[in-house]
């Protein structure tokens, strides 16, 4: 957890959401200057804090309308402070819960240098990011719909399928709705072929889209990313994207707890109370490690051997947390001493 802790002559906290935002405006004693609702625009919120602009820093919270407030004190030079979501139980501590409350403690806790900071993406790299977010919720919905259909056919305790439904022409040669009697069932199963046809298509013209048109701002980084046995062009954009800049963990194991590889341990009086925070991180790149876990099992016969040692001793899923972990420990060391993926020295230890 990193907080922001730099003096400024007056600080902002701002509520925002799709189509207002509240702030509140305190100065160095902790005092309100200015506390007000207006209309979510860069011309109204710059009005509003124009008589406090000197010395000003601006805060909100990591929600989904941030990038147009960040983007504009950029533009304005104004100190800009991301709030991370999660780590502000400040705002919801209290009895009442308003826009002016939270605007409010979002100033307090900046001013008092206690404002947990979340990552501020920069601008010209946050589309590409999110269309490959966008890619991962479409192979989502396909899994589920996939998932789905192996369901229903338990459900009538019909025989497993013989061959594998991710692939088009097994769908095609199982020719799923026969196997059911009821029309309602058939129809249930072709609304679920439907939504993976169409997710099919659109995973494929997306892809298409970001090996032609992506640009890669680190070309170096994502030749050394697919250096990596599993990774493909797809993959190693995410984990491009996701981690941009692999300066801003001073240590390998900050980048193991922002994707979500590792335990947090709780701890008081010498005893240890279990472990928490596994949501705390970057879902897509937790996502994106354990993807990569699987395609380098598939392609390294030495990594299913250590995974066969491992999973002996600690089971399968801790086995593969830990491999997962592994690679994630190579990719951050590969990134940051420049160096490409070296096999031997990943199943050396």
């Amino acid at each position: 957890m990193r907080f922001y802790n730099q003096q400024h002559r007056f600080y902002c906290g701002v509520d925002l959401h799709a189509r207002t935002l509240s702030l509140c405006v305190l100065d160095a004693a902790g005092s309100i200057v200015l506390q007000r609702t207006i209309d979510a625009s860069p011309d109204a919120f710059l009005e509003a804090v124009g008589p406090h602009r000197e010395g000003l820093a601006v805060a909100c919270e990591c929600m989904f309308a941030w990038y147009w407030l960040a983007d504009l004190c950029l533009e304005e030079k104004i100190p800009f402070v991301l709030g991370h979501a999660l780590y502000m139980k400040a705002i919801h501590g209290g009895k009442a819960k308003t826009d002016k409350i939270d605007a409010h403690k979002i100033a307090v806790l900046l001013r008092g240098g206690l404002l947990p900071q979340a990552y501020v993406y920069p601008k010209g790299m946050r589309e590409t990011r999110d269309l490959l977010r966008r890619r991962t919720f479409f192979v989502r919905r396909r899994a589920e719909a996939l998932v789905h259909l192996t369901n229903t056919n338990s459900q009538y305790n019909l025989p497993p399928f013989a061959k594998k439904l991710a692939y088009a022409a097994n769908r095609e040669e199982l020719n799923l709705p026969e196997r059911f009697a009821d029309p309602s069932v058939r129809k249930n199963v072709e609304l679920d072929l439907a939504l993976v046809e169409t997710c099919d298509r659109q995973i494929n013209a997306v892809e298409l889209y970001l090996t032609r048109t992506a640009k890669v701002d680190d070309p170096q980084a994502y030749h050394r990313l697919r250096s990596v046995p599993g990774v493909g062009k797809v993959l190693a954009l995410i984990l491009l994207y996701e981690i941009h800049d692999i300066r801003r963990f001073p240590e390998v194991g900050q980048f193991l707890s922002y994707a979500r590889l590792v335990r947090c341990a709780h701890e008081s009086a010498g005893k240890k109370k279990g472990t928490g925070g596994n949501k705390i991180g970057n879902a897509h790149l937790k996502w994106a490690f354990s993807e990569a876990t699987c395609l380098f099992l598939r392609t390294s016969e030495q990594a299913k051997r250590w995974l066969a040692r491992r999973e002996k001793k600690h089971g399968k899923a801790r086995a593969l947390g830990a491999l997962a972990a592994r690679l994630g420990r190579a990719v951050y060391h590969l990134l940051r001493k420049q160096e490409v993926f070296d096999a031997q020295r990943f199943f050396a230890s």
